[in-house]
């Protein structure tokens, strides 16, 4: 388990979402600030949970951004309904998930939203996780 650090400079964070697609079939844009500064520190995936801490989806990144912030990236197919209530969170390779994420529903919205510094953090160990970072 990553360990916490305080200073929210150095984590990830969701600054939006966008959603297409169908019930159960569809395909999250989610937008992320990060302080990359190469495969050292980067956000290393975007994930969607439930308010349950359940994994939906987890989309990987496969290098850092560094001179790309913030940047999108799409992830799917999301098999999710119209109206259930997921987070949606970024995680960072040295420090962890941020406390700063996105929660909604599709037909709701998505809005940034605190989570609490423990909220699911064992999902971290849970597959699929990165298998490097290519720059």
């Amino acid at each position: 388990m990553a360990s916490k650090i305080a200073d929210n400079s150095i984590k990830a964070r969701v600054v939006s979402v966008e959603v297409s697609g169908s019930p159960q079939s569809y395909i999250f844009s989610v937008g992320i600030s990060s302080p990359d500064t190469g495969c050292d520190q980067y956000a290393d995936w975007w994930e969607v949970v439930d308010e349950n801490g359940i994994l939906i989806y987890r989309r990987i990144l496969a290098h850092s951004h560094v001179s790309e912030q913030p940047f999108v990236r799409s992830g799917g197919p999301i098999g999710i309904s119209d109206d259930q209530m997921v987070w949606v969170r970024a995680h960072m390779n040295t420090v962890g998930y941020g406390s700063q994420g996105f929660k909604g529903t599709i037909n709701g919205g998505f809005f940034s939203s605190e989570l609490d510094d423990n909220f699911a953090t064992e999902l971290a160990q849970k597959e699929p996780l990165p298998d490097g970072c290519d720059f």
